[in-house]
Protein backbone atom coordinates (compact mmCIF):
# COMPACT_ATOMS: atom_id res chain seq x y z
CA UNK A 1 0.00 0.00 0.00
CA UNK A 2 1.42 3.46 -0.84
CA UNK A 3 1.04 5.93 1.50
CA UNK A 4 1.73 9.89 1.58
CA UNK A 5 1.30 12.62 4.23
CA UNK A 6 -1.60 14.63 2.42
CA UNK A 7 -3.89 13.53 0.24
CA UNK A 8 -6.53 15.72 -1.48
CA UNK A 9 -10.10 14.34 -2.69
CA UNK A 10 -10.93 16.86 -5.34
CA UNK A 11 -8.60 18.92 -7.62
CA UNK A 12 -10.92 21.47 -8.88
CA UNK A 13 -9.69 25.13 -8.75
CA UNK A 14 -9.21 24.70 -3.93
CA UNK A 15 -8.10 21.24 -4.60
CA UNK A 16 -5.55 21.96 -7.62
CA UNK A 17 -4.67 25.14 -5.34
CA UNK A 18 -4.02 23.52 -2.11
CA UNK A 19 -1.85 20.64 -4.41
CA UNK A 20 0.38 23.62 -5.69
CA UNK A 21 1.25 25.07 -2.43
CA UNK A 22 2.22 21.78 -0.67
CA UNK A 23 4.07 20.63 -3.87
CA UNK A 24 6.37 24.12 -3.34
CA UNK A 25 6.85 23.28 0.29
CA UNK A 26 8.34 19.31 -0.66
CA UNK A 27 5.08 17.93 1.15
CA UNK A 28 4.21 13.83 -0.02
CA UNK A 29 0.92 14.70 -1.13
CA UNK A 30 -1.51 12.93 -3.75
CA UNK A 31 -4.43 14.42 -5.70
CA UNK A 32 -7.20 12.65 -6.63
CA UNK A 33 -10.06 13.26 -9.26
CA UNK A 34 -11.60 11.71 -12.09
CA UNK A 35 -12.36 14.80 -13.94
CA UNK A 36 -9.31 16.26 -16.20
CA UNK A 37 -8.71 19.43 -15.80
CA UNK A 38 -11.39 21.68 -17.56
CA UNK A 39 -13.82 18.77 -17.99
CA UNK A 40 -17.58 19.84 -18.29
CA UNK A 41 -18.40 18.64 -15.45
CA UNK A 42 -17.22 20.06 -11.64
CA UNK A 43 -17.45 23.36 -10.31
CA UNK A 44 -14.70 24.80 -11.51
CA UNK A 45 -15.01 24.21 -14.78
CA UNK A 46 -15.03 26.84 -18.00
CA UNK A 47 -12.58 29.45 -18.75
CA UNK A 48 -13.13 32.75 -16.57
CA UNK A 49 -14.73 33.58 -13.14
CA UNK A 50 -15.13 37.32 -11.80
CA UNK A 51 -12.61 38.38 -9.21
CA UNK A 52 -13.63 41.60 -7.06
CA UNK A 53 -11.04 42.96 -4.64
CA UNK A 54 -13.98 44.76 -2.58
CA UNK A 55 -17.20 42.32 -2.16
CA UNK A 56 -20.71 42.70 -0.44
CA UNK A 57 -20.92 38.98 0.87
CA UNK A 58 -18.59 39.55 3.95
CA UNK A 59 -16.41 41.62 5.72
CA UNK A 60 -13.85 38.74 5.45
CA UNK A 61 -13.44 38.76 2.18
CA UNK A 62 -11.59 42.13 1.72
CA UNK A 63 -8.44 40.77 3.51
CA UNK A 64 -8.70 37.08 1.57
CA UNK A 65 -9.28 39.16 -1.95
CA UNK A 66 -5.96 40.91 -1.25
CA UNK A 67 -3.66 38.02 -0.36
CA UNK A 68 -5.49 36.00 -3.30
CA UNK A 69 -4.74 39.05 -5.70
CA UNK A 70 -0.92 38.37 -4.32
CA UNK A 71 -1.23 34.71 -5.08
CA UNK A 72 -2.35 34.73 -8.71
CA UNK A 73 0.65 37.35 -9.77
CA UNK A 74 2.89 34.68 -7.90
CA UNK A 75 1.29 31.95 -9.86
CA UNK A 76 1.76 33.95 -12.94
CA UNK A 77 4.74 34.81 -12.34
CA UNK A 78 6.13 30.57 -11.64
CA UNK A 79 3.67 29.66 -14.79
CA UNK A 80 4.13 32.27 -17.57
CA UNK A 81 0.64 32.41 -17.92
CA UNK A 82 -1.93 34.98 -17.78
CA UNK A 83 -3.77 33.79 -14.53
CA UNK A 84 -5.82 37.52 -13.63
CA UNK A 85 -6.89 39.83 -16.58
CA UNK A 86 -7.28 43.32 -15.18
CA UNK A 87 -10.93 44.71 -15.59
CA UNK A 88 -13.11 47.28 -13.70
CA UNK A 89 -15.74 45.85 -11.79
CA UNK A 90 -19.45 47.62 -11.83
CA UNK A 91 -22.25 46.82 -9.08
CA UNK A 92 -25.48 48.20 -9.40
CA UNK A 93 -29.05 48.65 -8.14
CA UNK A 94 -32.01 50.77 -7.13
CA UNK A 95 -31.42 53.62 -4.89
CA UNK A 96 -30.66 52.14 -0.77
CA UNK A 97 -29.28 48.99 -2.82
CA UNK A 98 -27.77 46.91 0.43
CA UNK A 99 -24.92 45.30 -2.50
CA UNK A 100 -23.88 48.50 -3.74
CA UNK A 101 -23.67 50.19 -0.35
CA UNK A 102 -21.69 47.38 1.11
CA UNK A 103 -19.30 47.16 -2.02
CA UNK A 104 -18.79 50.55 -1.52
CA UNK A 105 -17.92 50.52 2.00
CA UNK A 106 -15.32 48.12 1.65
CA UNK A 107 -13.85 49.55 -1.21
CA UNK A 108 -14.05 53.18 1.07
CA UNK A 109 -11.99 51.02 3.85
CA UNK A 110 -9.02 50.65 1.69
CA UNK A 111 -9.31 54.44 -0.05
CA UNK A 112 -10.39 53.13 -3.58
CA UNK A 113 -13.61 54.23 -4.36
CA UNK A 114 -13.43 55.84 -8.37
CA UNK A 115 -15.47 55.94 -11.28
CA UNK A 116 -19.87 56.14 -11.48
CA UNK A 117 -21.69 56.11 -8.69
CA UNK A 118 -25.07 56.68 -10.41
CA UNK A 119 -26.69 55.33 -13.33
CA UNK A 120 -26.27 58.60 -15.73
CA UNK A 121 -22.55 58.80 -14.87
CA UNK A 122 -22.57 54.88 -15.39
CA UNK A 123 -24.02 55.17 -18.56
CA UNK A 124 -22.28 58.12 -20.09
CA UNK A 125 -19.49 56.54 -19.15
CA UNK A 126 -20.27 53.09 -20.51
CA UNK A 127 -22.44 53.51 -23.13
CA UNK A 128 -23.57 49.66 -23.44
CA UNK A 129 -25.59 50.39 -20.32
CA UNK A 130 -28.62 52.01 -19.88
CA UNK A 131 -29.28 52.47 -16.07
CA UNK A 132 -31.86 54.53 -14.53
CA UNK A 133 -30.44 57.86 -14.07
CA UNK A 134 -30.83 57.61 -10.19
CA UNK A 135 -29.37 54.33 -9.65
CA UNK A 136 -26.32 53.65 -7.36
CA UNK A 137 -23.31 52.62 -8.82
CA UNK A 138 -20.18 51.52 -7.49
CA UNK A 139 -17.14 50.97 -9.21
CA UNK A 140 -13.57 49.28 -8.33
CA UNK A 141 -10.54 49.78 -10.73
CA UNK A 142 -8.61 46.81 -8.96
CA UNK A 143 -11.04 44.09 -9.79
CA UNK A 144 -10.57 41.30 -12.94
CA UNK A 145 -10.88 38.11 -14.96
CA UNK A 146 -9.70 34.95 -13.82
CA UNK A 147 -8.65 32.86 -16.39
CA UNK A 148 -9.92 29.72 -13.97
CA UNK A 149 -9.07 26.91 -16.42
CA UNK A 150 -5.33 28.37 -16.98
CA UNK A 151 -5.31 28.87 -13.32
CA UNK A 152 -6.17 25.15 -12.42
CA UNK A 153 -3.52 24.32 -15.09
CA UNK A 154 -0.68 25.72 -13.69
CA UNK A 155 -1.59 24.72 -10.01
CA UNK A 156 -1.10 20.94 -11.86
CA UNK A 157 2.22 21.99 -13.33
CA UNK A 158 4.58 19.93 -12.11
CA UNK A 159 2.56 17.54 -10.21
CA UNK A 160 2.20 15.19 -12.74
CA UNK A 161 3.26 12.39 -10.71
CA UNK A 162 1.38 13.16 -7.91
CA UNK A 163 -2.27 13.18 -9.76
CA UNK A 164 -4.50 10.09 -9.50
CA UNK A 165 -7.36 10.48 -11.85
CA UNK A 166 -9.70 8.60 -10.39
CA UNK A 167 -12.67 8.17 -8.09
CA UNK A 168 -11.75 7.98 -4.18
CA UNK A 169 -13.36 6.81 -1.58
CA UNK A 170 -12.05 7.83 2.14
CA UNK A 171 -11.96 5.54 5.51
CA UNK A 172 -10.41 6.83 8.68
CA UNK A 173 -8.75 4.00 10.57
CA UNK A 174 -6.62 4.81 13.79
CA UNK A 175 -3.16 4.16 11.59
CA UNK A 176 -4.41 6.89 9.03
CA UNK A 177 -6.92 8.09 6.42
CA UNK A 178 -7.43 5.44 4.12
CA UNK A 179 -7.82 6.25 0.11
CA UNK A 180 -9.07 3.66 -1.97
CA UNK A 181 -9.79 3.77 -5.69
CA UNK A 182 -10.65 1.30 -7.97
CA UNK A 183 -7.54 0.07 -8.83
CA UNK A 184 -5.04 0.59 -5.33
CA UNK A 185 -5.60 1.90 -1.68
CA UNK A 186 -3.17 4.74 -0.42
CA UNK A 187 -2.88 5.58 3.46
CA UNK A 188 -2.73 9.30 4.25
CA UNK A 189 -1.66 11.02 7.34
CA UNK A 190 -3.99 13.90 6.50
CA UNK A 191 -6.69 14.51 3.71
CA UNK A 192 -8.03 17.37 1.98
CA UNK A 193 -11.59 16.86 1.06
CA UNK A 194 -12.00 19.65 -1.31
CA UNK A 195 -14.93 17.56 -3.51
CA UNK A 196 -17.47 20.19 -4.68
CA UNK A 197 -20.68 19.61 -4.80
CA UNK A 198 -19.89 15.47 -4.34
CA UNK A 199 -18.28 16.90 -0.85
CA UNK A 200 -21.43 15.99 1.29
CA UNK A 201 -20.78 11.77 1.46
CA UNK A 202 -16.96 12.21 2.96
CA UNK A 203 -18.17 14.42 5.76
CA UNK A 204 -21.08 12.54 7.60
CA UNK A 205 -23.84 15.14 8.87
CA UNK A 206 -22.71 17.59 6.27
CA UNK A 207 -25.36 17.20 3.75
CA UNK A 208 -28.41 18.76 5.96
CA UNK A 209 -26.18 22.49 6.02
CA UNK A 210 -25.50 22.32 2.24
CA UNK A 211 -27.15 23.33 -0.93
CA UNK A 212 -26.61 22.53 -4.54
CA UNK A 213 -28.01 24.79 -6.70
CA UNK A 214 -28.09 24.46 -10.86
CA UNK A 215 -27.09 27.80 -12.52
CA UNK A 216 -27.59 28.87 -15.97
CA UNK A 217 -24.71 30.33 -17.82
CA UNK A 218 -25.13 32.28 -21.18
CA UNK A 219 -23.25 33.89 -23.84
CA UNK A 220 -25.38 36.59 -25.68
CA UNK A 221 -24.15 38.19 -29.27
CA UNK A 222 -24.33 41.49 -28.01
CA UNK A 223 -26.32 43.97 -30.37
CA UNK A 224 -23.18 46.56 -30.30
CA UNK A 225 -20.40 45.23 -29.66
CA UNK A 226 -17.76 48.17 -29.85
CA UNK A 227 -19.11 49.04 -27.03
CA UNK A 228 -18.41 45.85 -25.00
CA UNK A 229 -14.80 45.48 -25.74
CA UNK A 230 -12.70 44.02 -23.42
CA UNK A 231 -10.93 47.44 -21.53
CA UNK A 232 -13.63 49.38 -22.21
CA UNK A 233 -16.44 48.06 -20.40
CA UNK A 234 -16.47 46.28 -16.84
CA UNK A 235 -17.21 43.28 -15.58
CA UNK A 236 -20.80 44.00 -14.12
CA UNK A 237 -23.44 43.05 -11.64
CA UNK A 238 -26.68 44.69 -11.96
CA UNK A 239 -29.38 44.07 -9.05
CA UNK A 240 -32.88 44.31 -11.00
CA UNK A 241 -35.97 43.32 -10.77
CA UNK A 242 -35.18 39.77 -11.69
CA UNK A 243 -32.81 38.80 -9.52
CA UNK A 244 -28.95 39.81 -9.50
CA UNK A 245 -27.28 39.20 -12.89
CA UNK A 246 -23.34 38.88 -13.52
CA UNK A 247 -21.54 39.52 -16.91
CA UNK A 248 -18.05 40.43 -18.81
CA UNK A 249 -16.88 42.06 -21.22
CA UNK A 250 -16.57 40.39 -24.73
CA UNK A 251 -12.77 39.88 -23.70
CA UNK A 252 -12.77 36.19 -25.85
CA UNK A 253 -14.66 36.90 -29.03
CA UNK A 254 -17.61 34.62 -27.91
CA UNK A 255 -19.84 37.15 -26.64
CA UNK A 256 -20.88 38.50 -23.51
CA UNK A 257 -20.91 35.91 -20.77
CA UNK A 258 -24.13 36.83 -18.16
CA UNK A 259 -25.63 34.40 -15.72
CA UNK A 260 -27.77 35.19 -12.79
CA UNK A 261 -26.08 35.40 -9.07
CA UNK A 262 -28.76 34.34 -7.64
CA UNK A 263 -29.24 30.62 -6.62
CA UNK A 264 -31.07 28.10 -9.35
CA UNK A 265 -32.86 25.15 -8.58
CA UNK A 266 -32.09 22.68 -6.11
CA UNK A 267 -29.83 20.22 -7.92
CA UNK A 268 -28.13 16.92 -7.15
CA UNK A 269 -24.11 16.66 -7.63
CA UNK A 270 -24.56 15.00 -11.12
CA UNK A 271 -27.56 17.18 -12.60
CA UNK A 272 -25.17 19.15 -14.92
CA UNK A 273 -27.74 18.31 -18.16
CA UNK A 274 -29.39 19.02 -20.20
CA UNK A 275 -27.43 22.57 -20.89
CA UNK A 276 -29.25 25.74 -20.13
CA UNK A 277 -32.35 26.01 -21.90
CA UNK A 278 -33.87 29.48 -23.21
CA UNK A 279 -36.48 29.52 -20.62
CA UNK A 280 -33.46 29.48 -17.54
CA UNK A 281 -32.20 32.22 -19.12
CA UNK A 282 -34.94 34.32 -20.13
CA UNK A 283 -34.79 36.45 -16.88
CA UNK A 284 -30.68 36.81 -17.85
CA UNK A 285 -31.56 38.25 -21.52
CA UNK A 286 -34.35 40.42 -20.55
CA UNK A 287 -31.89 42.09 -17.97
CA UNK A 288 -29.31 42.49 -20.47
CA UNK A 289 -32.55 44.33 -22.95
CA UNK A 290 -33.24 46.47 -19.92
CA UNK A 291 -30.25 47.61 -18.22
CA UNK A 292 -27.29 46.31 -20.54
CA UNK A 293 -29.02 46.99 -24.61
CA UNK A 294 -24.97 47.08 -26.02
CA UNK A 295 -24.78 43.54 -24.47
CA UNK A 296 -27.79 41.91 -25.24
CA UNK A 297 -28.84 39.77 -28.04
CA UNK A 298 -29.35 35.72 -29.08
CA UNK A 299 -27.97 33.28 -27.20
CA UNK A 300 -24.72 32.29 -29.07
CA UNK A 301 -23.41 29.29 -26.28
CA UNK A 302 -24.42 28.14 -23.01
CA UNK A 303 -23.43 26.05 -20.20
CA UNK A 304 -24.35 25.00 -16.58
CA UNK A 305 -22.67 25.69 -12.81
CA UNK A 306 -23.70 24.38 -10.00
CA UNK A 307 -22.92 25.97 -6.64
CA UNK A 308 -22.55 24.29 -3.71
CA UNK A 309 -23.76 26.97 -0.07
CA UNK A 310 -23.84 26.70 3.08
CA UNK A 311 -27.10 27.19 4.96
CA UNK A 312 -27.53 29.31 7.60
CA UNK A 313 -25.61 28.11 10.52
CA UNK A 314 -27.24 27.81 14.32
CA UNK A 315 -24.26 28.60 16.84
CA UNK A 316 -22.43 31.63 15.62
CA UNK A 317 -25.65 32.93 13.20
CA UNK A 318 -24.49 33.82 9.63
CA UNK A 319 -26.80 34.42 6.20
CA UNK A 320 -25.69 30.67 5.01
CA UNK A 321 -24.09 31.36 1.51
CA UNK A 322 -20.83 30.35 3.13
CA UNK A 323 -17.73 28.52 2.80
CA UNK A 324 -16.28 26.02 5.26
CA UNK A 325 -12.54 26.20 5.72
CA UNK A 326 -11.84 23.63 8.80
CA UNK A 327 -10.64 20.88 10.33
CA UNK A 328 -13.55 18.23 11.08
CA UNK A 329 -13.76 19.02 15.20
CA UNK A 330 -14.22 14.89 15.42
CA UNK A 331 -11.12 14.23 13.32
CA UNK A 332 -8.41 17.08 12.99
CA UNK A 333 -7.10 14.72 10.57
CA UNK A 334 -9.45 15.84 7.84
CA UNK A 335 -9.71 19.09 6.56
CA UNK A 336 -12.82 20.42 5.03
CA UNK A 337 -13.15 22.42 2.47
CA UNK A 338 -16.09 23.56 0.49
CA UNK A 339 -15.85 27.18 -0.44
CA UNK A 340 -17.42 26.28 -4.09
CA UNK A 341 -20.14 28.61 -3.49
CA UNK A 342 -20.46 30.84 -6.78
CA UNK A 343 -17.85 33.45 -5.28
CA UNK A 344 -14.98 31.89 -4.07
CA UNK A 345 -13.16 30.73 -7.21
CA UNK A 346 -11.36 34.14 -6.80
CA UNK A 347 -9.89 33.55 -3.44
CA UNK A 348 -8.50 29.72 -4.41
CA UNK A 349 -4.92 31.11 -4.90
CA UNK A 350 -5.37 31.81 -0.77
CA UNK A 351 -7.19 29.37 0.19
CA UNK A 352 -5.35 26.69 -1.19
CA UNK A 353 -2.53 28.05 1.11
CA UNK A 354 -5.09 28.47 3.94
CA UNK A 355 -5.86 24.53 3.88
CA UNK A 356 -1.98 23.52 3.18
CA UNK A 357 -1.97 25.66 6.56
CA UNK A 358 -4.05 23.07 8.13
CA UNK A 359 -2.84 19.87 6.86
CA UNK A 360 0.96 20.92 8.18
CA UNK A 361 0.52 22.94 11.49
CA UNK A 362 -1.86 21.22 13.92
CA UNK A 363 -2.13 24.08 16.29
CA UNK A 364 -3.34 26.78 13.64
CA UNK A 365 -6.64 27.87 14.36
CA UNK A 366 -8.64 28.04 11.44
CA UNK A 367 -10.55 31.39 10.46
CA UNK A 368 -14.24 32.09 12.30
CA UNK A 369 -16.08 33.15 9.80
CA UNK A 370 -15.34 29.36 8.06
CA UNK A 371 -15.44 26.93 10.95
CA UNK A 372 -17.44 24.05 10.94
CA UNK A 373 -18.65 24.86 14.84
CA UNK A 374 -20.86 27.30 13.71
CA UNK A 375 -23.22 24.61 12.99
CA UNK A 376 -24.29 22.81 16.27
CA UNK A 377 -23.79 19.44 14.87
CA UNK A 378 -20.23 20.31 14.89
CA UNK A 379 -19.90 21.68 17.97
CA UNK A 380 -17.21 19.41 20.09
CA UNK A 381 -18.57 17.88 23.16
CA UNK A 382 -16.74 19.87 25.48
CA UNK A 383 -17.31 23.44 23.79
CA UNK A 384 -20.96 22.36 24.35
CA UNK A 385 -20.82 22.22 27.80
CA UNK A 386 -18.81 25.03 28.03
CA UNK A 387 -21.42 26.72 25.94
CA UNK A 388 -24.35 25.56 28.06
CA UNK A 389 -22.71 26.78 31.71
CA UNK A 390 -22.48 30.58 29.78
Amino acid sequence: MRTCEVAIIGLGLMGSSALHSLVRRGVDVLGFDPLAAGESRGSSHGSCRVYRRFNFESDAYTDLSDKAFAGWRALESISGRTILKPSRVLEAGPPGSQMVADSRAAATRKGAVTGPTNGAEANAAFPAFHLPEGWDVVVQESGGILMAEAAMLAFREGADGQIVRAEAQMQRTRAGIRIATPNEEVMAEKVIVAAGPWIAPFIPGLERHLKVTRQAVGWFTPAKPESVRYGEFPVFIVEGGRGLVCGFPDFEGRGVKAARHDHGPVAGADEWHPPATDRELEAVGATLTEFVPGAAGAIADRDVCLYTNTLKADVRTDNGNEFIIDRLPEDPRVIVASPCSGHGAKFASAIGSMLADLALEPKLPALPAFRLDRFSQFVPPFQRLTNKHH
